[in-house]
């Protein structure tokens, strides 16, 4: 759906006496060939004394020729039309083998033909002169001009030129500017001269604010506005007539509305005729208006209705309120590179060589625009069986109260940091954070790699290469043993300082001791991964687990004090660490562990310090409180001061902690994934969301993905919902369980919520399935789990860990997966430890929108019906949908009117939420494809929803994997008009079982058909029903009104082998594949058959009639 634009533009010339005027010649009508579709043109003249005669001129073009019988004194000429500006690909044409190449020869049948457009006028010195620059040798055909007309561009300066008349090539480059009748004109002599027909066009130009100011390249127009224009258009055997506007220097595109195409210029002025003397007053104006203009992705709603919005969300703050909810909201948008759409990790992988820049830059971003004194932490992330390697996850902290846990943002090393530091610069970093921790510097050890391992290593490889050039297959490690063996085995590898808090609560201490190991030195594991995830602890002293010193993270439930003041942590006093440096020690050790319960002499976590990259790396090691971890911060900043150098942290993170904020970015599956932190009202959800988007754009990341056909998928990633309380005693979900047995209900009720705003990937074996998607039996359970659930008025409140183990087994996937469900509570109060236990539930079945606004409205409806849940709790019974979830709600009408329903019930409790905040979310997931309209019948072509199944398990290397099957697509058919009882809707000559909507004139159905065939897929035999051929049959002729055609892939045969770049070319990408043409021609009758009764409002092509 596109914006209609309507111009005005009028002609007036005033004269001082009666003239009489000769036959008038006005070109003013879009040209029959014109590709942007007028919807309406009228010409009005005045005076009105004339006669009219509309024809068309040699070359084809409209023409009208006014004869005004009588003297006249003025000659107004008005015209407004309306165009519709849907997007079309200026490229998509094909190129006949002959003329694929420049230069080439037009064929003999149409030689003569074009030889009106081939003639040229004299060579002058200047023209002949830049001939001469232009290269011959053999280029394809397309790049050849798309480079011509960019040089055109770039050379002739353009200017607004109010003489009448053309430039003369040799003037135009001797000036080297004109107007864009003078490039033009310039342009179409160079063609000719070099043997490419061309022709001289005048046309509207319309020219529309772009939602989105462009990151590189033209920022385009700051208002709307239209002009006649000039162009070029050449032509190319098999393509046709080709247009090219030399004062762009790009190709003639939607905004370019053709009146005349010509040989000569003389010919195409929009105005022509003689007139007898007089004196003339000329007056000339040109309007631009927008007449419809469809919510889109780029421009969801209008300002006033944000304004709406925004007043709506404050409103809900207040309910919240003085409901006492208590409630925050975070969540998980993903984002995409948009410059390159086609590599893995873009598409599958979930790291890939530029994701880690890009998160850097997007990190800092957010430092500078969320925090003051932030701390950036490089952690290790999620580590998925069949991954070789852990990811990366990139952390901001900051501190609530606004004081800085990191002071100086120099010391913090980037991904782009080349410092010249070595194993000496490591060692001298961890002896000043051993000086500010005043644990002895003796402690500090070097860390090997283990020689044992890697001459094994070196021994395995081929006689006849080096580890540094060790030709591996593996990239991994083949990058890894000439790491290894260009540093040498006899350097440290980084330098280690054990170190871990005493356990006693009396006073604030840190305490360390020398490791002895069996081999006298620290010898690290093998691998990838920091220095401190691959120290040998299993080589020390055997501690008995009842006395082991294990970190047991503060409960998240416990109180906490407020933080000390920085400079006070930098600045604290340390007791005299207690050291061991032999065995024989250790009875001290156990002395006072037996007095006050310390761990002296069995410390298990170190600080290390490594070379790396060019980058001095710090990995801290766990702690127990936020405090221990805000006092090695301190530590490590104070020596990176001292000595010099940047340092990157990482390691163990600090333990969850509502006193300070966190937000991260981190690698998933072929996007790049910001965890943000939770906002304590709207305000804050605004800010955050309007600048997480703006900056991930700075940074060259967006959320638009596209399929190879131009259908927008989001990024692919999601964007989770996350709601809970500042600290998980907060939780309303913890405090009032019923208001997750209401969200439950609530959902399921409605499976326009799973739906509407859902990732391509729907159905049970999905990444957030409904949970009645797959078994009825689980709703069985399900509702004597929530039966023991009840608000506060009505019976005893579940303690939290009730609340989870009830829901726990029951809100899962088919697998029994509680993370991959719609409704997440894995981290509302897990038994796995308090990492698990935060209060929050996840909203997953939300997919990435493109606009941030639409973001906010997903948001605004989730905070509404938490509102409405809490003040009036929902109970009863579930729903038992059965198929009708993947047979009546895969079509956008009727998950639209569930919608109007679900926005109905919060009007209801006075939260109202205009439908219209949602339409641009709608178009985004169910784009429109095409309509029609015959005899006063429309009929319109929309993408529906399909489930896409799992394949069995298929052999791998290295195990198995399973695919899905894509292979199947489903469309909506809607016929409007004022009879749809006489007329049915046939799709490949079969009836599609259309059912009555809300509005009486209106019928709806889905046609499922097979899109594609790979070999991997539920019935790899069967052929592809495509092109679809839909007909508005007329059940009392027998014969089809009208119709159109649909095709999967190009109608012309062009095999995509890249993605769209940007929407502009996804959404010609998807209209070209519908062709508001090609009925079912002569009468027919269709086959008689029954809608299967699973699946009454689907017509499934796959299956024969009668099956």
């Amino acid at each position: 759906m596109s914006i209609t634009a309507s111009i005005y533009h009028l002609t007036h010339y005033k004269y001082d006496r009666p003239v009489t005027l000769g036959p008038q010649i006005i070109r003013l009508r879009p040209a029959p060939h014109s590709r942007t579709r007028v919807i309406s043109h009228a010409l009005s003249v005045s005076p009105v004394d004339h006669f009219v005669n509309h024809q068309q001129d040699p070359y084809g073009n409209w023409m009208a020729r006014l004869v005004f019988p009588e003297p006249v004194r003025e000659f107004k000429i008005e015209v407004d039309l309306v165009a519709d500006m849907s997007v079309y690909n200026p490229f998509d044409f094909f190129v006949e083998d002959s003329a694929k190449d420049f230069p080439f020869a037009y064929g003999a049948e149409i030689a003569d033909d074009l030889s009106i457009y081939l003639k040229t006028e004299p060579l002058t010195p200047k023209l002949e002169a830049f001939l001469k620059t232009v290269s011959r040798d053999k280029m394809v055909t397309i790049d050849f001009l798309v480079g011509l007309n960019m040089r055109l561009a770039s050379e002739i300066n353009y200017e607004i030129r109010m003489e009448p008349g053309v430039q003369t090539p040799e003037v135009t480059l001797g000036r080297a500017s004109g107007s864009c009748r003078d490039s033009s004109w310039l342009l179409v002599q160079i063609l000719r001269n070099l043997g490419i027909a061309a022709r001289f066009v005048s046309g509207y130009l319309i020219q529309l604010k772009p939602d989105l100011i462009a990151l590189d390249g033209p920022a385009g127009t700051d208002h709307d506005f239209t002009d006649l224009h000039a162009w070029v258009e050449v032509y190319l055997p098999g393509a046709g007539w080709i247009g090219l506007d030399p004062t762009s220097g790009l190709l003639a595109g939607e905004s370019h509305i053709p009146l005349a195409a010509t040989p000569h210029y003389a010919n195409a002025a929009p105005i022509t005729g003689v007139a007898s003397f007089a004196e003339v007053e000329f007056s000339f104006d040109m309007q631009v208006k927008r007449t419809a203009e469809h919510p889109r992705i780029t421009k969801p709603f209008s300002d006033e209705s944000w304004d709406a919005l925004n007043a709506l969300g404050q409103k809900i703050d207040k309910r919240l309120e003085a409901g006492d909810v208590r409630l925050t909201m975070g969540g998980e948008p993903t984002f995409v590179s948009i410059d390159d759409f086609e590599s893995a990790e873009w598409n599958s992988d979930a790291v890939g060589p530029t994701k880690r820049v890009l998160a850097d830059k997007l990190i800092r971003r957010l430092q500078d625009k969320f925090s003051n004194g932030g701390l950036l932490h490089y952690g290790q992330g999620k580590w998925y069986p069949g991954e070789t390697l852990p990811r990366w996850t990139f952390s901001l902290y900051w501190r609530k109260d606004g004081k800085p846990i990191w002071k100086n943002p120099d010391l913090l090393a980037r991904e782009d940091t080349h410092q010249d530091v070595g194993p000496d610069d490591a060692k001298a970093l961890l002896d000043g954070i051993a000086e500010h921790l005043a644990v002895p510097r003796d402690n500090v050890l070097p860390a090997f790699e283990d020689p044992a391992d890697w001459i094994i290593k070196e021994a395995n490889l081929p006689e006849n290469v080096t580890p540094e050039n060790n030709k591996l297959k593996d990239p991994e490690e083949r990058a890894r043993i000439a790491r290894v063996f260009e540093r040498g085995l006899t350097t440290p590898a980084g330098y280690v300082l054990p170190v871990q808090r005493w356990q006693a609560r009396a006073e604030s201490r840190w305490m360390s001791e020398v490791w002895n190991m069996r081999r006298g030195k620290v010898f690290l594991v093998a691998g990838d991964s920091p220095v401190g995830y691959r120290l040998p602890l299993g080589t020390l002293r055997h501690i008995p687990e009842a006395s082991f010193p294990f970190i047991n993270p503060q409960d998240p439930m416990d109180d906490r004090a407020p933080l000390a003041d920085p400079d006070e942590i930098a600045a604290r006093p340390q007791a005299v660490a207690h050291r061991t440096d032999a065995t024989a020690g250790q009875e001290v050790v156990e002395q006072t562990m037996a007095r006050d319960g310390d761990l002296s002499g069995s410390v298990r976590t170190a600080i290390s310090v490594e070379p790396r990259d060019g980058r001095l790396c710090v990995f801290l090691p766990p702690v127990e409180t936020l405090e221990d971890y805000l006092e090695l911060i301190a530590a490590t900043e104070a020596a990176a001061s001292a000595t010099g150098h940047k340092v990157l942290i990482e390691g163990y993170s600090p333990p969850s902690d509502p006193r300070i904020e966190v937000i991260r970015v981190a690698p998933d599956p072929g996007v790049l994934e910001v965890n943000i932190h939770p906002a304590a009202n709207w305000a804050e959800c605004v800010n955050t969301t309007e600048i997480v988007y703006e900056q991930a754009r700075q940074c060259r990341l967006g959320a638009d993905k596209f399929m190879i056909d131009g259908r927008h998928t989001g990024t692919g990633g999601g964007n989770h919902v996350v709601v809970g309380g500042v600290k998980p005693s907060d939780s309303p979900f913890l405090r009032r369980p019923d208001l997750l047995k209401s969200l439950i209900h609530f959902w399921q009720r409605h499976p326009s919520l799973s739906y509407l705003f859902s990732g391509t990937f729907v159905g049970p074996t999905s990444q957030a399935p409904r949970i009645d998607e797959a078994r009825h039996d689980q709703l069985y359970e399900l509702e004597i789990a929530l039966d023991q659930i009840w608000p506060p008025t009505k019976g005893d409140v579940p303690p939290p860990w009730l609340t989870d183990r009830l829901l726990r087994n029951s809100l899962i996937d088919v697998t029994g997966n509680t993370h991959r469900t719609e409704i997440c509570i894995d981290k509302l109060y897990s038994p796995d430890g308090p990492t698990g236990r935060l209060g929050l539930v996840e909203f997953r079945g939300f997919e990435m929108p493109p606009n941030p606004r639409m973001s906010l409205a997903q948001q605004v409806l989730i905070r509404a019906i938490i509102a409405r849940c809490w003040d009036d709790p929902i109970s009863g019974s579930l729903t038992r949908w059965g198929t009708q979830l993947h047979d009546r709600f895969m079509l956008p009408e009727f998950i639209w009117d569930d919608f109007v329903e679900v926005l109905d019930d919060l009007k209801a409790h006075d939260m109202a939420l205009d439908p219209m905040w949602f339409e641009a979310q709608a178009e985004f997931r169910f784009p429109f494809c095409g309509e029609v309209t015959y005899e006063g019948m429309t009929l319109e072509l929309r993408q529906a929803l399909e489930p896409w199944h799992v394949l069995g398990e298929t052999g791998a290397i290295g195990g198995t994997v399973r695919y899905t099957d894509s292979s199947v697509e489903r469309l909506q058919v809607k016929l409007t008009g004022a009879n749809p009882d006489r007329y049915r809707v046939t799709a490949n000559k079969r009836v599609v079982p259309l059912a009555q909507t809300r509005a009486p004139q209106s019928r709806v159905a889905a046609v499922r058909y097979k899109a594609w065939k790979p070999a991997q897929s539920m019935h790899p035999v069967l052929e592809v029903d495509a092109p679809l051929t839909f007909d508005i049959y007329d059940i009392w002729t027998g014969r089809s009104l009208g119709g159109c055609r649909y095709h999967v892939a190009h109608p012309g045969g062009r095999n995509f082998d890249t993605f769209p770049v940007n929407g502009n070319e996804a959404e010609a990408r998807r209209l070209s594949r519908f062709e508001p043409l090609g009925h079912t021609t002569g009468a027919f009758t269709p086959p008689s058959e029954i809608p299967h009764p699973e699946f009454p409002f689907t017509l499934d092509l796959r299956r024969r009639p009668g099956l």
